[in-house]
């Protein structure tokens, strides 16, 4: 039996991981579907679709599955989306999701649908993820070894750092107020 897990993974953490794992006992090969897969180089999206199948590839060797990493574009049309899907990748027979539009979308194609616990939602969130390294602070923790090899390797740390600085008037709102109170302490 082949299933059907789909995520962004920016980046593949360990609760992606667990949900392979616990899928990898479920069926023989496993699709996993690269959402969004047309963004990067953002604070929602900073690794691009190849950066992603590297990390998911390094990691997933682990597991006695044999996985096909496709990516897939957003096309914006919910009620084309499982057949956009469907023509992007190998059949499968059974879709793995907690995502509720995802769900929706997958039985009302016809298409069998197994949801899972969420596994350590309060750390391992990809959004909490990206922030710690925005931030430098602690994230290696919550991917997979080879996961953070490969961030390494292509400097995302840095690129994601520098995508979520801003050009915004508060931010030189902000340096200005600074400059002026340090002009102020000098002349106290």
């Amino acid at each position: 039996m082949r299933g059907f897990y789909i995520g962004r993974f920016q980046p593949y953490h360990n609760g992606h991981h667990s949900m392979v794992e616990r899928i990898s006992e479920e069926v023989d090969e496993l699709v996993l579907g690269i959402g969004s897969a047309d963004d990067s180089h953002t604070t929602h999206d900073p690794f691009t679709a190849g950066e992603r199948i590297m990390m998911i590839t390094k990691a997933v060797a682990e597991y006695d599955l044999t996985t096909y990493v496709v990516p897939l574009e957003d096309i914006n049309r919910n009620a084309v989306w499982v057949s956009h899907v469907e023509s992007m990748c190998p059949d499968f027979d059974v879709a793995y999701s907690n995502n509720p539009l995802v769900v929706r979308l997958f039985e009302e194609a016809g298409i069998e649908v197994r949801q899972s616990p969420m596994f350590d939602r309060d750390r391992l969130e990809g959004s909490e993820i990206r922030q710690r390294m925005i931030d430098d602070e602690s994230w290696r923790d919550r991917v997979p070894p080879s996961v953070v090899e490969v961030i390494e390797e292509i400097h995302g740390i840095k690129r994601l750092q520098h995508v979520s600085d801003t050009d915004s008037l508060e931010r030189y709102a902000a340096a200005d107020e600074s400059v002026e109170k340090s002009i102020e302490d000098l002349d106290d």
